[in-house]
């Protein structure tokens, strides 16, 4: 079907790690029993073989494919859109579990030709409690929605990988993902480990790329089309979420050099200014109420988690201007003949 009528859409998810299969299986049943029923669900298995055959023999109402690229979210993502057949592709994490009608509230916005792709709210969902001192406005750390998005349907610069749909043809027109941003798993060393980002910086990337190819077009976050996301415990910690703010500081230091201040970092500039600065004058303001101590907590959190992003964006800017870095525009996938496992 055309995007004259309902748009048919594919969903793709990528995985890499059998210690998450549970989290999987309920991440395609939940693509599967949409309310709005996918064309088709692939799994994209990142260069783990056994685990590929795994999620072929028992998750059989899904479409199994290898990534065909480097390591990494990058080209496992661009393998699933290399395969799709859909009008539209809608991305999903293997930690995440979609609400019914997560797809129809995705697709709603599509009957704007302008709308280049739709976003929805990622809602935490935690192994353990949320810490006392953990402050909504860094929940972006642990992949979810944070304080300071919008509450309804609005345009915004850049979606998160984890729940957003987007026109098939304007990603293969861009080129996808680009390889080398966004978790690589690898494991740096050194000085690497100072200035290798592990941010989610891929989407934020191909978002403004596609906002410079067309101007007049836009994204649009709707907080309907809802996804739970998984939170282990591992990623509660001061020490995840100050390793996780220095990361995207690293991210955004990159995408500077790339697209200039403007781009790269307008939204994080009225997120620090707006956002994170009401945030701490608010909690402070409870110094002398009773029971203030976990609002004081999340104040230091934000101060911490703040100086950490800087500290990491600082380290990026320099490195980047002594060694003169560049990063080469990516290159669509083109899967062989061998990519898809099973198609069933």
């Amino acid at each position: 079907m055309t995007l004259q009528g309902t748009p048919t859409i594919s969903v793709v998810i990528c995985t890499h790690t059998d210690e998450r299969w549970d989290r999987l299986v309920a991440a395609v049943r939940s693509s599967l029993s949409q309310s709005l029923p996918p064309c088709q669900v692939l799994v994209v298995v990142d260069h783990n073989p056994a685990l590929l055959r795994r999620v072929s023999q028992e998750l059989p109402g899904a479409q199994t494919v290898a990534n065909t690229g480097t390591p990494g979210a990058s080209s496992a993502r661009n393998t699933g859109v290399a395969l799709a057949k859909g009008d539209l592709v809608a991305f999903l994490d293997d930690d995440a579990e979609a609400a019914r009608d997560w797809l129809e509230h995705l697709v709603a916005v599509f009957t704007d030709q302008s709308v280049l792709g739709t976003g929805g709210a990622l809602l935490p969902n935690w192994e353990s409690e949320r810490p006392y001192w953990f402050p909504e406005e860094f929940d972006w750390t642990v992949g979810c929605s944070y304080t300071g998005m919008p509450l309804t349907t609005a345009p915004v610069r850049n979606l998160i990988a984890a729940n957003m749909a987007l026109r098939r043809t304007k990603f293969q027109q861009l080129g996808g993902f680009r390889p080398g941003f966004g978790n690589t798993r690898s494991v740096p060393a050194g000085l690497s480990a100072l200035v290798r980002s592990r941010a989610g910086d891929e989407e934020t990337e191909l978002c403004i790329r596609a906002l410079e190819m067309w101007p007049d077009c836009t994204w649009i976050y709707e907080p309907r089309a809802q996804v739970h996301h998984f939170v282990p415990t591992a990623r509660t910690t001061l020490r995840y979420l100050l390793s996780r703010c220095y990361d995207e500081g690293l991210g955004k230091a990159r995408l500077t050099r790339i697209f200039g201040h403007g781009q790269a970092t307008s939204s994080e500039r009225r997120y620090v200014t707006s956002v994170l600065t009401r945030g701490v004058v608010r909690r402070l303001g409870s110094v002398f109420e009773r029971g203030a101590g976990p609002r004081l907590a999340q104040a230091a959190a934000i101060v911490l988690g703040l100086s950490a992003t800087t500290a990491g964006y600082a380290v990026g800017w320099l490195y980047g201007a002594l060694t003169a870095q560049t990063t080469p525009l990516p290159v669509a996938a083109a899967p062989s003949e061998s990519a898809a496992y099973s198609d069933d």
